[in-house]
């Protein structure tokens, strides 16, 4: 089967070389897949941009291959969904492995009830050309510019200016606003003087696409410490097309130059598919930071995906969150745009994605931690415990080869202003159910809805009413009552007990104003009290011990633990422990 075809996309000279400016009020920067999204959500609320990138292709190589189920539900209200699930792999199993030892499995969707599949993997160069596709289909709201490259950018308190290259020459763009789509290089981030705040990890890391004929069935495979690659870890997704995805570790000190040389790529791969024939599709070797600008609302300029944060690539929260972060931003710039809300609208976007991207970091630098350990003490740890948790069902949740990509809630945003009951929060996102022969979210569309279940809607202003039973799928996952849902589908406010139209209408306009979100100080890597948080607490204890010091300190934290925990510490259960000595 023939490999993808990177024919070049169309340029024309832009109508502003001819004296003739673009009236569009948003420019964007960047062609990808955070970009395109913009563009087509802007679309879907009547609003015109100018898209313009450097390129005249779709991505080269794989790059982002999964994607997930919540932004499969956002491109889903953007008219693309269906040709992804046609093409892509659907998957919701992953698979962990020490050596040639599984050590267990889990399911991402263990319940139905839900349209869209936990993940799929399909290549970017597919989910770019399908949006490319969508965005023509919608006419004159979307001026694509490919050959197109910024050069500069100035903003005032109306808008922005932005100066760009082509092949006819260069030109000035004007908009009232400019979303930054631009990636990890961002060409405005650098013009605009800022720089990312974060961490550098030294590993390096080879990417592989790979052409064959293989059974592995539909699901993530990782491995730490493989036989065909000893010391470090392997990742397998299976792609459309008979590709397949392949990431090894390579360690801190590797070449690049040399680590992508076909002949010391292709008997790495030899040993990884354990000696079936293949052929190389593409290959890059690389490493990462996990960081974020600041802000990323500045002035009229507008931060979103790599632009405004970078994260390590396990556990696929990249492209998620910069899907998700233009899901958020659209409505609002809409909005404002149309003169529906004012400009703090536009700082609600700053503090929720930031939230968000601070959640990502943190999810992504504890899988890096554990992937690469940095010590002695760091391995010890983490060997030990792929060692007992075949054993020990309990342990297994603390092994982290990359926590999978989950919608952020929004909730420790909001005060107490909007403040509901379970099963739900304000800043929650929406779950999906089975509704009649369709489904709840294709319902929600993208407008404000007021979800009534179980009890009628009262009729709000600018607020579709939406009345369903206290029977089934909805009301387990909604609870009865009202639910105020924003545009993007996030819970806006929540009233078990119902609530007038005056109460519903005061709140949609404190969600349009921007009232009711506040700024949370950036997270620290070992907050809270989940279970990376609380491994990450262990191996800070035995940061710069001696080995005889660290092996008093696992005696006390035993006899701690032992204590802690009384009776639940049986006999049995320390002779197990004993019994997983034998068999390392």
């Amino acid at each position: 089967m023939a490999r993808y075809d990177y024919g070049p996309l169309p340029y024309r000279p832009a109508p502003e070389l001819s004296g003739t400016a673009s009236r569009a009020p948003v420019v964007i920067v960047g062609a990808g897949p955070v970009g395109l999204t913009a563009a087509i959500d802007l679309a879907r609320h009547g609003i015109a941009s100018v898209v313009v990138d450097d390129g005249d292709k779709v991505s080269v190589g794989s790059r982002a291959i999964c994607w997930a189920k919540r932004t499969l539900e956002i491109f889903d209200r953007l008219g693309v969904a269906d040709r992804m699930l046609a093409k892509g792999i659907t998957w919701k199993v992953g698979r962990l492995f020490h050596g040639d030892r599984e050590v267990y499995s889990f399911d991402l969707l263990p319940e139905a009830g839900h349209k869209m599949p936990a993940f799929i993997n399909l290549q970017q160069y597919y989910v770019e050309e399908y949006l490319i596709d969508r965005a023509r289909e919608l006419g004159n709201l979307i001026d694509l510019r490919f050959r197109s490259r910024v050069t500069d950018v100035a903003q005032t308190e109306a808008g922005v200016t932005v100066t760009v290259a082509s092949p006819d020459g260069t030109y000035e763009l004007g908009a009232a606003w400019l979303v930054a789509c631009d990636g990890s290089h961002s060409t405005v981030r650098r013009r605009l003087g800022l720089a990312f705040e974060g961490t550098a990890f030294e590993d390096r890391f080879l990417i592989a696409d790979v052409e064959m004929k293989a059974d592995f069935p539909s699901e993530r495979r990782f491995w730490f410490e493989p036989t065909f690659h000893p010391g470090e870890t392997a990742l397998l997704h299976k792609q459309p097309d008979d590709i397949y995805r392949i990431d090894l570790q390579l360690g801190p000190d590797a070449d690049p130059e040399v680590e992508r040389r076909p002949d010391v790529v292709r008997p790495r791969i030899e040993k990884a598919v354990a000696g079936r024939p293949f052929e190389i599709d593409w290959v890059s070797v690389y490493s990462f930071r996990c960081a974020r600008l600041a802000r990323f609302v500045h002035g009229r300029v507008l931060f979103a995906g790599d632009a405004a944060h970078v994260v390590s690539p396990f556990g696929a929260r990249g492209g998620n969150g910069g899907i998700q972060d233009v899901d958020n931003l659209a409505w609002k710039l809409a909005a404002v745009i149309r003169g529906e809300a004012p400009p703090a609208l536009i700082e609600t976007y700053d503090a929720e994605r930031v939230h968000a991207a601070d959640e990502n970091i943190v999810n992504s630098a504890r899988s890096t931690n554990f992937m690469s350990p940095r010590n002695k003490a760091e391995r010890m740890f983490r060997d030990e415990l792929l060692a007992v948790s075949s054993h020990f069902p309990a342990a297994r949740p603390l092994i982290n080869s990359g926590r999978l990509s989950r919608p952020a809630s929004l909730a420790p945003l909001f005060d107490g202003a909007l403040a509901g009951a379970a099963p739900l929060r304000p800043g929650d996102p929406c779950p999906d159910a089975p509704l009649g022969e369709g489904w709840l979210l294709s319902a929600l569309g993208g407008g404000f809805v007021l979800l009534a279940v179980g009890m009628p809607a009262p009729v709000v202003e600018g607020v579709t009413p939406l009345e369903v039973s206290a029977c089934g799928t909805i009301a387990e996952r909604y609870g009865r009552g009202l639910v105020l849902v924003r545009p993007d589908q996030h819970v806006a406010a929540v009233w078990p007990e119902g609530a007038s139209a005056e109460t519903v209408a005061a709140a949609r306009d404190a969600v349009m104003e921007g009232r009711g979100v506040h700024a949370l100080p950036p997270r620290a890597l070992e907050d809270g009290e989940d279970a990376d948080a609380r491994y990450a607490t262990l191996l800070k204890l035995h940061r710069g011990l001696s080995e005889e010091a660290s092996a008093a300190l696992n005696a006390r934290l035993v006899l701690a633990m032992m204590a802690a925990a009384g009776p639940a510490v049986t006999k049995e259960a320390l002779e197990a422990v004993g019994a997983t000595m034998e068999t390392r």
